[in-house]
């Protein structure tokens, strides 16, 4: 695909790995440098570095999920005893 698009149209590419660790994910370092070469030539990289907002998405609706689950449970405390029973209000 990449050498079809050679200098033919615009190609964007995204990862989190740095250069030099794509040859564990392409297997072959010969077919990394040739890819690299395609991919870096006329090329503009653009090097974005902080918090991943799809992580932060997925840890807001864990936080949600377990509020959600802890309001649908209740606990009574026996007065006599102090034991504690917790129900699901469901």
């Amino acid at each position: 695909m990449f050498s079809q698009r050679y200098e033919r149209g615009s190609t964007i590419v995204t990862s989190n790995l740095p250069f030099e660790d794509r040859t564990q994910v392409l297997g072959s370092e010969r077919l990394t440098r040739a890819l690299l070469d395609r991919l870096t030539h006329h090329v503009s990289i653009l090097t974005m570095n902080g918090d991943s907002y799809r992580l932060k998405q997925s840890a807001g609706r864990r936080r949600s999920a377990a509020r959600a689950e802890q309001n649908q449970a209740a606990e009574i405390i026996d007065p006599e005893t102090g034991e504690i029973t917790t129900y699901d209000r469901r």
